[in-house]
């Protein structure tokens, strides 16, 4: 009989980010997301995934939500800035 631990989840998520900075940071964050929904409307992916989000003043982040399992293809792919496990805030 195969025994499932309920409470690890069954696939995790990564966080693919992009690092802008300087004072156009927020605005080439934004951009970025532009093309970052195009690639996941490519792909199937969902775009409510990608999103920019400040920091503070000068440095703000896009970034794309992939399944690990797909993981090393979309980071090939899209050669993120760096990436971090995802858990999404409750």
């Amino acid at each position: 009989m195969v025994k499932y631990n309920f409470m690890k989840p069954l696939n995790k998520q990564i966080k693919f980010i992009w690092d802008f900075r300087g004072p156009d940071a927020k605005s080439i964050a934004a951009h970025h997301c532009i093309h970052l929904k195009e690639y996941a409307e490519k792909e199937g992916l969902s775009q409510d995934l990608v999103n920019d989000e400040a920091i503070n003043e000068y440095h703000h982040i896009a970034f794309l939500i992939v399944d690990e399992a797909n993981m090393i293809q979309h980071r090939d792919a899209l050669k993120p800035h760096r990436g971090q496990i995802y858990s999404p805030q409750k």
